[in-house]
């Protein structure tokens, strides 16, 4: 027997229905239900059966959303792992307490985690391993067991104990397909899975890296479908099947490009499945088999597992419970953030969604979203995208939209553009609509008392940014007024961004820098204000960056890309980024090119072995590949090469129940 059919039988036998005996090893009635999360990391939810993909068969997974709800309008709330961890473990909005950059640990509140009132009602909590909460709180206060042997099987959990445990695997994890080069790949049609045939999403160009690299996912997703099935036969082996709420969610969207740390739906639209066993679907009143189409976002998580454990959620908690006795209201909004691209780009992002219409707000929207985030750009289907676009060949408006600068708002119908093409912005047709949704991203961030609009860099505050702005009265509201206007200024707010690069605060300076920017990356403004000069040798390295880039802009590109070289040359990531956005536009980029000798001698001054050094290379040979002097293919150093060719040859394995117990 095949295992996908012994999966099939198994689970249509052993997840219990209304009457099902109890199991031989039952711990017996629980007054509280246990609550099992399986996690995957970089899957996006139109890579399983159950939400219409016919490449691969993921069975079990498919039984287990029948037999459960399968949501189709759950979001990560964020597009990375951490800030949407961080967002996970608090059941706020990450920005709400400034954890929302990827990745990067603060000082927060010791008391917002949820853990701590799990813990409080008698739960043994158990997280398998992965943590990533952008915080500097140690794990053990937050946990019974945290690490690769932790679990629910604990000797130290007492008999008929609740548990509430988390397995995360990262077998699914971009580090599987980020392999630079196709070079040594397997061949995946033999294993069952055709890149030539597979259905490619729309938002992407049909290039071979990229089939490739989709294919390699959805391997990791099919494979996911066993290690679900290992848990469910242990639940039943240990007799805690009746009793376990299991969920099965993603930590955000896919790997394909423009997916996980984009604002997108691809980036931000994930598999949920929850399913509650016969006893616990009558005790909260829950159907079994349903498709739910409520909005769900990581946000209403945590305030729904205290929910389901008979636990009043604080008030403090920003989610709502959507299941369980304190379940509330549908949410008649969806809201997501994105603060970075990893290390490299600031670029805070909002979005708003009712599930049929979907807005996104951007801050600094002179940055296309395709500036390259050296660690993802280490996809074969990056590369392959950049030098489709690269090479001119790329004539197709929809794939270009991510390499060119973003509109300050995006409109999209969900509905009818599913993959997020179509901007609607700009059509007065749907003018009401964006009114609707622009004014719901404004009353959000201010009722949330969202603090992504810190640059990073400006963060790292005495007892943490939260605490920060309330002792010293920051005044919150102001830096937000500051981003908005500064990512849609007009020649009537030049005075009031003047007086903000020349504000006290670096905080608001860095805002009046980019409004400039804005006003010359779109002409509105054709020359540079002494103002703009002066800011770019700032004291605050942002700003000065920020300032320069905007001169450049503004018809100073020498004095802003000298001053930028400079900050480049002792490593600064948002020179970088600077740097690397005017080699997307067409002027700057030819005056650019006359620097290449001096962005080559800073190439030539690196040292093998050094991390720093390693990093800075990288960032110029980026540069240089945008300029014309390398090719793509020289981003990576043959070392780096020789390692992805192992990660094709070996992709990451799934940790599996151990024959006894405990499960690692």
């Amino acid at each position: 027997m095949t295992y996908h059919s012994y999966s099939l039988i198994f689970l249509l036998l052993s997840i219990p229905f209304a009457g099902h005996a109890p199991s031989e090893n039952s711990e017996g009635e629980q007054s509280r239900p246990n609550i099992l999360w399986l996690t995957l990391e970089d899957t996006s939810e139109y890579q399983f059966g159950c939400y219409g993909n016919s490449d691969i068969k993921t069975p079990v997974i498919d039984v287990l959303a029948s037999k459960g709800i399968r949501f189709t309008n759950a979001s990560s709330t964020a597009p990375h792992c951490s800030p949407a961890r961080s967002t996970l473990i608090t059941g706020c909005y990450a920005t709400t307490y400034g954890m929302d950059v990827h990745r990067e640990d603060y000082d927060t509140p010791a008391d917002i985690f949820y853990t701590r009132y799990l813990r409080e009602a008698g739960y043994y909590c158990t997280n398998n391993a992965k943590t990533d909460y952008n915080t500097n709180i140690d794990n053990i206060s937050l946990w019974d067991e945290c690490g690769k042997e932790a679990t629910y099987n604990s000797p130290a959990r007492k008999p008929g104990q609740p548990f509430f445990s988390i397995f995360n695997t990262e077998a699914t994890h971009m580090g599987r397909i980020r392999s630079i080069t196709l070079e040594g790949r397997r061949d995946f049609k033999a294993l069952g899975i055709d890149p030539e045939t597979l259905l490619l999403p729309g938002h992407v160009p049909d290039l071979p890296a990229m089939r490739s690299d989709e294919a390699y996912q959805l391997e990791a997703s099919r494979d996911s479908d066993k290690w679900v099935n290992a848990f469910l036969e242990d639940l039943k082996k240990q007799g805690l099947d009746e009793n376990t709420i299991v969920f099965f969610f993603s930590d955000h969207g896919g790997c394909l490009p423009r997916g996980k740390g984009f604002p997108y739906e691809t980036g931000l639209h994930i598999p949920l499945i929850i399913y509650v066993p016969p006893r616990w679907q009558e005790e909260f009143e829950i159907d079994a088999g349903i498709v739910s189409t409520q909005l769900v976002g990581f946000v209403d998580f945590a305030p729904t597992v205290l929910s389901l454990a008979g636990i009043k959620p604080p008030e403090f908690m920003q989610g709502n419970a959507f299941l369980g006795q304190y379940a509330r209201a549908p949410r008649k909004y969806q809201f997501g953030f994105r603060a970075n691209q990893e290390n490299y780009h600031y670029d805070p992002c909002r979005t708003v969604s009712d599930g049929r219409f979907k807005y996104i707000r951007n801050y600094i929207p002179h940055k296309p979203f395709c500036l390259r985030n050296l660690y993802q750009w280490g996809m074969p289907a990056n590369l392959a995208w950049d030098q489709y676009v690269m090479s001119g060949e790329c004539t197709t408006e929809e794939w270009l939209q991510p390499y060119r600068p973003k509109k300050p708002e995006m409109l999209f119908d969900l509905s009818n553009d599913p993959w997020e093409l179509q901007n609607l912005a700009d059509d007065p047709r749907y003018g009401d609509i964006l009114q609707t949704m622009r004014a719901e991203v404004s009353q959000h961030i201010r009722e949330t008392g969202d603090l992504g609009f810190f640059v990073r860099g400006r963060r790292k505050k005495p007892g943490g940014l939260y605490q920060w702005v309330r002792k010293n009265e920051f005044p919150v509201n102001e830096l937000i007024e500051a981003a908005e206007m500064a990512s849609m200024p007009g020649k009537r707010e030049i005075d009031k961004l003047t007086s903000l690069l020349c504000h006290p605060v670096p905080e608001m300076r860095f805002w009046g820098a980019i409004g400039f920017n804005t006003l010359g990356s779109q002409g509105i403004l054709t020359h540079c204000p002494e103002v703009v000069l002066m800011a770019i040798n700032d004291p605050v390295p942002e700003v000065a960056a920020a300032a320069a880039e905007a001169a450049c802009y503004l018809g100073e590109n020498e004095k802003g890309i000298s001053r930028l070289l400079e900050l480049l040359g002792s490593n600064f990531n948002p020179a970088y980024s600077s740097l690397e956005t005017l080699t997307w536009y067409g002027e700057q980029k030819e005056i650019l090119k006359a620097h290449i000798p001096e962005l080559q001698k800073l190439l030539d001054g690196g040292s093998s072995g050094n991390q720093d050094r390693m990093g800075l290379d990288i960032k110029i040979r980026s540069l240089l590949v945008n300029l014309g002097d390398l090719q793509i293919s020289q981003l990576y150093t043959r070392e780096e090469i020789e390692k992805g060719i192992r990660v094709n040859k070996n992709p990451r394995k799934f940790r599996y129940p151990s024959k006894g117990s405990p499960i690692y």
